[in-house]
């Protein structure tokens, strides 16, 4: 975990499926930089995906890596790009999959107060706080499952 003026700090990178089911998740220190941890996150994306991200992940070497397996990222481009990628804006919208989960997830009081010391229990919180939000959308809805699962949303909290 990282330290600051203000305590401990993390980032919780999420990659979750369309429907909104986590697919892999880290811990990252709150003041590294949020595409050096992205290419951990991309070994589940393969040929014909998209991968929505935000703005933290637009970098040419992501883009590249991503081109590399066959998938498609549709990341927002920094505002000071000179010459910026293609970006479809009704796909992006999709990427509220992500954020939709990140909220779910700090409905748990472990995982939103961040009791743990350790970046080892606290990402075991926050898996097992995944595994519930996985297995109650399954029980709740077993349609949403049979959505393509070709695109994934990456979003850090």
């Amino acid at each position: 975990m990282g330290r600051s003026r203000g305590g401990l700090t993390t980032k919780i990178h999420a990659l979750v499926n369309a429907a909104g089911l986590p697919i892999a998740l880290k811990l990252t220190e709150g003041q590294t930089h949020d595409g050096r941890s992205a290419a951990y996150m991309f070994n589940t994306v393969q040929a014909g995906d998209i991968l929505l991200a935000d703005r933290a992940y637009d970098s040419n070497a992501l883009r590249e890596s991503l081109a590399r397996r066959g998938a498609w990222g549709n990341i927002r481009a920094m505002p000071n790009r000179l010459n910026p990628p293609a970006f479809i804006r009704w796909l992006y919208r999709q990427r509220n999959a992500v954020e939709r989960f990140l909220n779910k997830l700090e409905h748990f009081r472990a995982v939103a107060t961040r009791y743990d010391k350790r970046d080892d229990n606290y990402l075991a919180s926050i898996k097992l706080a995944a595994l519930r939000i996985w297995l109650q959308l399954k029980s709740r809805r077993p349609r949403r499952f049979l959505q393509p699962s070709h695109m994934y949303c990456l979003s850090l909290e």
